[in-house]
Formats: structure tokens, sequence, C-alpha cells
């Protein structure tokens, strides 16, 4: 459990980092990327060559004797809710930084992002149950509120349920939002599947997948003990053992495989991140690859 002044350090570390990410551009491109619910009307003006006649204003142009059109303004407001997994498995960490620093950071980058556009942020901390919810509000004191709480959460033991968050997540949001889904998806019930289809097909849902290096290959360091940090589960494993770390890696990289072909299957827009890299290069290359599908 960090201490106040530990918290408030990695809190500030945290976002002086993602302040200098969030640039014009990654606005811009988070922009294009999650449209407004609508469009709402703006304003009447002089028709000028090149203008679509379809929205030339008749009773205006009647009225002045020269011919006005209509113009229309996206209706911007958004709701952007982060469901943030904090199980056992998320403060695992091989190196720098475990997977809950990880995720703190994710959402730091994206709610900036969104604030930036004046969008409303909001949390749900979920483990085996639903943790903390913070109701969407807007400003960068909301996104601190939200690296805050992810940091300070403290469930060393606890399991993961992401069908559980994701029903609870559905009958508090009424209407639809931006959902950034930030977990390992170490859940063993594989019933979250069918759980995160019916949520895509409410909301704009976005699956955020963190992993760490060690993951996936295991260090050759001679006998040790692997604990499981969701169930508490022990075992001994001679990790000089090639014939174990290859199998271990062909499983690790199995279960990676088979998320990626679930979000396509289902059509779910997704972003991987790994504890020993960066969280802006994958973060701007989905908001551009996602923002080049929507022209199209």
């Amino acid at each position: 459990m960090l201490t106040t002044a530990e918290l408030m350090k990695k809190v500030g570390d945290i976002r002086i980092l993602t302040s200098r990410l969030v640039d014009d551009r990654l606005s811009g491109d988070y922009h294009s990327s999650f449209k407004g619910q609508g469009v709402e009307f703006d304003e009447v003006r002089e028709y000028t060559a090149g203008d679509d006649v379809r929205a030339i204003d008749w009773n205006v142009t009647a009225r002045t004797g020269f011919p006005h059109i209509k113009r229309f303004a996206e209706e911007r407001e958004l709701t952007v809710m982060f469901l943030v997994d904090v199980s056992g498995s998320q403060s695992y960490g091989s190196g720098a930084r475990p997977k809950s620093e990880l995720a703190a950071e994710l959402a730091c980058l994206l709610a900036l992002a969104s604030v930036r556009n004046q969008d409303n942020v909001g949390l749900i901390l979920f483990s085996d149950k639903i943790i903390k919810t913070v109701p969407p509000k807007k400003g960068r004191k909301a996104v601190m509120r939200i690296v805050r709480e992810v940091l300070a959460a403290d469930t060393p033991d606890g399991g993961t349920d992401i069908a559980g968050a994701l029903n609870y997540l559905n009958n508090i949001l009424h209407r639809k939002a931006v959902v950034f889904l930030i977990s390992d998806f170490q859940d063993a019930d594989s019933g979250w599947e069918k759980h995160i289809s019916k949520t895509s097909a409410r909301h704009d849902l976005v699956c955020c997948h963190l992993r760490d290096p060690a993951e996936i290959a295991l260090p050759d360091a001679g006998v040790v003990e692997l604990e499981d940090p969701e169930t508490g589960e022990t075992v001994w494993v001679d990790t000089s053992s090639r014939k174990i770390r290859d199998a271990f890696a062909a499983s690790a990289n199995a279960r990676f495989a088979e998320l990626e072909t679930l979000f396509k299957r289902s059509k779910i827009d997704a972003m991987f991140f790994s504890a020993d890299a960066d969280t802006i290069g994958p973060v701007r290359r989905f908001f551009r690859k996602r923002a080049g599908k929507k022209r199209r």
C-alpha cells in the first residue's frame, strides 16, 4: 500500500509525463476518432459558391432577398468512462513499473485528451467486485482524481470479474458513452466474452490490454516459486529448463493470439500495451487508424 506522500508523487509524475504527451495533434486525432452523438443547429449565413444547395434556408432567403444556408455543428460533448481492472495480477511488475501504474498512465493520457475536447470523464474500478465509481466530470481535476484512484486501489488478492464489471457499467450508463476497458484480461471465466459484445453494441468500447514482459518469457533463474496473485496458488518451476521456458512462452503467446482473435471476431477496437514500453505510440497509431476509418 502506498503512503500518501508516495501516492501524490506518483500522481504528480504521471501528470507531468502525460501533460507533455497530450499535444494539439493528439487531441485532434482523439476528436476525429470519437464523434459526438449527432449534430445541432449552429447559424445561418449567406450562401457562397461551392456551398451545398441542399442546406439553403428558403425562409431566410425569401425574407432577405439573398440566398442563405443553415450551418450545423457536431454535438460534441461525450461521456468517457474508464473501466479499470485493479485485481491482484495488476500489481505485478518485473521491471520499472507494475501494470497498475501503466493503467494509471494510460488512463491519464486518454482522459487528458478527452477533457481537452470538453468531454466528461468518469471511472469504475473493479476486481472480482466493483471497488469504486467516480461519476463523469469535466476538467483536469477529474483527470487527476482518476489517476489517484487507480494508483490507490488496494486489492492485492482480488480476482477478476470482467462480466460483472460490464454488467454494472451497462446498468448505470443509460446513454451511449465511450468506454475504455483497461485490463490484462486474466479472467478465468470465459463468459465475459459475450458481455464484451453486448457492451460494444450499446457503447463505443475500446479494449486496452496490458501485459508484462515476464508474463511472456520466463527468465533463466533456476528453481523458483511462482504465485498466482489472484488465487494465491503457488508452484515450483525449474526456469533453467529450456523446454519449460519454451512451453511457458508458447502458452502465453497462444492466449494473446486468442484475445486478438476475439476482438477482431467481435469487431471491437483494441490497443495493446507492455509495461516495458511507452503508452503514447500505441495510442497515436490507434487514433490515426480509427480516424482514417471514420473518414472513409
